[in-house]
């Protein structure tokens, strides 16, 4: 069986230790899809997702978008 790790909204939530069957109630969001995301990096984050869950664990957004957007960056242009 291959190990689990976790994507960056998975690292956030095991560092904040959020309840997940909690935060499924508060947001709205099955605790499966919270999982899936935590856990499987092919499973994109919604903007509403992000949104609501920020809310529920009370930090800012930009913050958990920050936290999550690590690594990401505009790809090289061509163009030129």
């Amino acid at each position: 069986m291959a190990k689990e790790t976790l994507t960056r909204l998975g690292l956030y939530l095991a560092k904040k230790a959020v309840n997940k069957a909690m935060l499924s109630k508060l947001t709205g969001i099955s605790t499966f899809r919270l999982s899936q995301l935590s856990i499987n990096p092919k499973s994109h984050l919604r903007v509403k997702e992000l949104y609501l869950i920020a809310l529920a664990i009370e930090v800012n957004p930009a913050e958990l978008l920050d936290f999550v957007s690590d690594g990401v960056e505009l790809p090289v242009n061509k163009l030129n």
